[in-house]
């Protein structure tokens, strides 16, 4: 099993200050970055008249850094602070990390 992991995050970007202070909660030792992301998908569901026509649909990526040993926990925690938010995330295993 690797040591560390990359759990990213595709949030709507109403969500994005209530996902910054959840994760600042989390005090996770790597930290973690966010930035604008554009969602492109087939479904059309929840998506504006204008989102439907330029076929994107703007969301907040965070990625954070974190230990498999605190994997799980950080999952059920943002599960159960955004129930039903429709947060797409997928996890990644880090090869290897560094400062340069």
């Amino acid at each position: 099993m690797r040591d560390q992991y990359l759990l990213t995050l595709n949030i709507p970007q109403s969500l994005e200050e209530a996902m910054v202070d959840c994760l600042l909660q989390l005090e996770s030792e790597l930290g973690f970055s966010s930035s604008p992301v554009n969602v492109h998908h087939h479904q059309n569901l929840g998506l504006s008249v204008a989102e439907q026509v330029t076929g994107r649909q703007k969301r907040v990526r965070f990625q954070i850094d974190v230990r498999a040993q605190e994997l799980p926990a950080v999952l059920l925690r943002l599960s159960e602070a955004f129930a039903g938010s429709g947060i797409r995330y997928w996890v990644l295993p880090i090869i290897e990390h560094g400062v340069m």
